[in-house]
């Protein structure tokens, strides 16, 4: 009798621990250890699989849901992301039976892309002003940024410079511009361990500091010497007629 107590209670953990459904999602490019490897502006194609296939299944991007079309649910369904972008990267997909959200599988994808810059830019800027060169380098993986000036790179101990780098675009600035120190050639080159080195170059010209008025300032006292101009007017005016009564 013990024997077969000991039995019905084995054979119904066994019941409840044993997988009766499950779901596989399956991935072109193919997935490695959850992940999906692409590049910006490819397609990913993604399809889950369950058993038993009568399953009504469900989309999720980030936990929210995806609107799929009718007829692609039921024991199969295919999902594509194209073209991917930027914000595709590190985006969770899961598949899950509609009944039951804990019978799931999910992958994620791993978006590689390069920093945008290249080219050459001009720049001219007066005599004492401030100078700011930018370089994009929002990239996947990071990128290492270097400046150079004259093909050196930049000492940011001398000549006023300030760099800072937000991890989407990478700034060199000079507070207060001195031709014989900042003008001439400016290069900015990104390093990547999965793409070509990148390298964007900036001419910088240094004119000769020219007179400006500062409006914010001249307005108001355009504006105060009409009151003025009116004032003394009407005080004329006023004094004329006193006089002028004063010797009929």
């Amino acid at each position: 009798m013990m024997m077969s107590v000991k039995a019905s209670v084995f054979l119904l953990v066994l019941y409840f621990t044993s997988p009766i459904s499950g779901l596989e999602v399956k991935s072109d490019p193919e997935v490695s250890g959850g992940f999906v490897h692409t590049e910006l502006e490819k397609t990913v194609s993604l399809t889950c699989l369950s058993e038993p296939q009568e399953a009504e299944l469900v989309w999720l991007r980030n936990g929210q849901l995806i609107s799929i079309a009718e007829g692609n649910t039921w024991g199969s369904s295919r999902l594509c992301v194209t073209p991917v972008t930027h914000v595709d990267h590190a985006a969770i997909f899961t598949c899950q039976m509609k009944n039951n959200a804990s019978v799931n599988a999910s992958v994620q994808l791993e978006v590689t892309y390069a920093p945008l810059h290249s080219g050459k830019e001009e720049v001219s800027v007066e005599q004492t002003r401030e100078l700011e060169l930018s370089c994009d380098v929002f990239a996947n993986p990071p990128v290492l940024v270097l400046w150079q000036q004259h093909g050196d790179p930049i000492d940011l101990s001398e000549g006023g410079f300030l760099l800072t780098n937000d991890g989407c675009t990478s700034r060199l600035k000079v507070g207060r511009v001195d031709r014989a120190v900042h003008q001439g050639p400016y290069s900015c080159v990104t390093s990547s361990p999965v793409y070509p080195n990148r390298t964007k170059s900036f001419e910088v010209t240094v004119t000769d500091k020219t007179l400006q008025f500062q409006t914010d300032l001249i307005f108001p006292m355009i504006a105060g010497l009409v009151v003025i101009g009116c004032t003394t007017l009407l005080a004329i005016i006023s004094r004329w007629r006193w006089i002028t009564q004063c010797c009929k």
